[in-house]
């Protein structure tokens, strides 16, 4: 299951977001969105994956418990050109599709 995620994960556009439940579904695993989060917590090096462009249902980067690393991911984003309106993300506008993407 945690491949089948790494490598959903990996598709993501630059300047694109999907939701935690985005990724377990198109993963095989719908109502898994919780396993994503695990799993990308869990997540060795090696994969060098766009991490930071996983974010929840609401359109907010979650925060971790016991350190920063979601002030870091607000900054990648920014980076990316992803524009942050009280704290979240417009889903209609940055949200991946990956029809538009994938051929």
């Amino acid at each position: 299951m945690r491949r089948t995620f790494y490598e959903t994960v990996a598709r993501i556009p630059y300047g694109k977001v999907a939701t935690y439940g985005q990724i377990a579904t198109l993963a095989g695993y719908p109502g898994r969105a919780r396993q994503v989060g695990y799993a990308l917590a869990g997540m060795s090096e090696e994969w060098d994956l766009p991490w930071h462009r996983i974010i929840n249902a609401q359109g907010k980067v979650s925060p971790r418990t016991g350190n920063k690393f979601h002030l870091f991911q607000y900054e990648l984003l920014a980076g990316e050109g992803i524009a942050f309106v009280n704290n979240s993300i417009d889903l209609n506008i940055y949200r991946w599709d990956p029809g538009e993407t994938d051929e």
